[in-house]
């Protein structure tokens, strides 16, 4: 059953069960959702009181590049399940999993130039909680409900689909679009993809609310 939690009962739980062995707390969210603000936040609180023992593992480092998406004809579609490298994702958690003493260089991905970076961030041998983010970490899939045997802890960030849908409006109204081609490019993937997480995701052991509400 899923329980109700904040960062702040979050952090002090994550802390009271610290030991030896290496842990992957997996949040997940629809977009606009806020999951990597809130990845964020908590690996600040986490390293505040215990310096080092938190980072993090973004699922948008598995973006498939441009040049896959667009010979496959999936650039429009470009953040849903199947433009991911969900085999590669998998297999950086098992090595992170693994826990051999050495440190792991991860993917990260720039949104500024709409591509993933090798190599971009450095997870530390002492690390032992690895916060894995993604949208589609909880997904009732083939393949994506596989990850759940390498999660030691599943986290849900809620919001109200009007508040998502407010966001990822909000998200896309700096780039001059016209309202037409605001509304497609909101009702041709951002909105299916929030539906889908929203719709067909397997229940969390804690759910975190980003919207306020109750």
């Amino acid at each position: 059953m899923t329980e109700r939690s904040t960062l702040a009962g979050l952090t002090d739980a994550l802390l009271s069960e610290e030991g030896e062995r290496r842990r992957i707390v997996a949040i997940a969210g629809s977009p606009g959702s806020g999951k990597s603000t809130t990845a964020e936040s908590l690996k600040e609180r986490l390293n505040a009181r215990r310096p080092g023992v938190a980072d993090i593992l973004p699922m948008d480092g598995y973006h498939l590049d441009d040049l896959v998406l667009n010979a496959r004809g999936h650039r429009p579609r470009k953040g849903a399940p199947h433009t991911f490298d969900l085999d590669g994702f998998r297999a950086m958690l098992e090595r992170l999993r693994a826990d051999d003493g050495r440190e792991v260089a991860v993917p990260v991905f720039d949104r500024a130039i709409e591509i993933a970076r090798a190599g971009a961030r450095i997870i530390a041998p002492d690390v032992r909680i690895i916060l894995a983010e993604g949208n589609y970490l909880l997904l009732d899939e083939p393949g994506w409900r596989d990850l759940g045997a390498l999660f030691d802890l599943t986290i849900m960030i809620e919001a109200s689909e009007d508040v998502l849908i407010e966001r990822l409006t909000q998200r896309w109204l700096g780039y001059d679009y016209t309202p037409d081609a605001l509304v497609e490019k909101l009702e041709g993937n951002d909105l299916p993809n929030m539906r889908l997480v929203l719709s067909n995701s397997r229940p969390a052991d804690i759910a975190i609310r980003s919207d306020g509400a109750a």
